[in-house]
């Protein structure tokens, strides 16, 4: 059995967390994470909800399908016309939640809130700085976001093999790995690099009880780390996506003289679009997040034998790795 500070922080038995995933987090895969004998923390996507009343409903399909620890991703998204980011907010609350993961820009008024109801904040960095600034507003927990990441890596392209040692060494508050996690191998590797657990998404999105069509699962499980492309590169607002025809057409617009405007890419990358490839199975409908943990991932679990699989693998290869020390004489 693994313990760390994440563990004991969250009540839950396995230190891995599902982050939240645009048109992912819904009740019955939260559930089945939390769920899983070796429970992780599911984790409720807000924003795929269109509305915090909506919210409010997910939450309490959740609330019926388990009694163990779940929360809520609220992302702060660069647009002109923002989400109601505090009437999810307290949506949520008010429905007793209390573990939020935080991720954006400006999230300060946001982790203030959250803090003011007595709530455990997760906020997802790319950088130490960002990281920094976030734990001096009283967040509880950083989420470490390497480059191996899909969605929004940031703009620095630092993998998490150098993130996660450059935060052990600059951070006092616990921080997880998010990025490039998939099994036990890499949950282990996680915690020797001072992590107190990890997120993961894409490999959630390849379980039986993730709500996404069954062919975008056989896609995930065909491909290898070398089919995901960034987009957004030109824009300063890069993203890790499935590599595919739409995604790719998106690429060569930015390498055009003078670069793009994202009115030049707009149709190409609308949400609405990118949610029916979850929909309809057919992974070239439009843009898709996944990361480079593609090549790990080779079958389709339940939610509880992935978490089981991966402690037990975790396990092994602390108990392997601590019998290469050996005695002084």
């Amino acid at each position: 059995m693994l313990q760390t500070t994440l563990t004991k922080l969250l009540n839950i038995r396995i230190p891995v967390v599902q982050g939240g995933m645009q048109w992912v987090g819904l009740p019955t895969l939260v559930s089945a994470v939390s769920n899983a004998g070796v429970s992780g923390l599911g984790i409720i996507t807000a924003l795929t909800q269109p509305s915090p009343t909506a919210l409010r409903q997910a939450i309490r399909e959740t609330r019926v399908l388990t009694d163990k620890p779940f929360g809520v991703n609220i992302t702060l998204l660069p647009t002109i016309n923002p989400p109601d980011y505090e009437g999810y907010a307290r949506a949520a609350v008010e429905e007793g939640v209390t573990i939020f993961e935080t991720a954006g820009n400006n999230p300060g008024p946001l982790i203030k809130f959250f803090k003011s109801q007595g709530c455990l904040v997760i906020h997802k960095c790319t950088t130490i700085r960002h990281a920094q600034s976030a734990a001096k507003l009283g967040v509880d927990v950083l989420s470490i976001d390497g480059f191996e990441c899909a969605g929004h890596p940031g703009e620095d392209d630092i993998g998490g093999l150098v993130l996660l040692a450059r935060a052990a060494k600059e951070l006092n508050i616990p921080y997880i790995a998010s990025g490039g996690i998939a099994d036990g191998r890499g949950l282990a590797a996680a915690l020797a690099l001072g992590a107190a657990g990890v997120n993961m998404g894409t490999r959630f999105m390849c379980t039986v009880e993730s709500s996404i069509h069954e062919h975008i699962k056989h896609k995930i499980v065909q491909s290898t780390e070398r089919d995901t492309v960034h987009i957004f590169r030109t824009l300063h607002n890069t993203a890790r996506v499935f590599k595919n025809k739409v995604s790719m057409e998106v690429v060569a617009i930015e390498k055009r003289p003078g670069g793009a405007k994202f009115e030049d890419i707009r149709e190409l990358v609308a949400g609405q679009r990118g949610r029916l490839v979850y929909e309809n199975g057919d992974p070239d409908y439009g843009i898709w997040s996944a990361g480079i943990t593609m090549g790990l991932i080779d079958d389709i679990p339940t939610c509880q034998e992935l978490l089981a699989r991966m402690e037990r693998e975790a396990e092994g290869i602390i108990e392997q790795m601590s019998s290469l020390v050996k005695a002084k004489l």
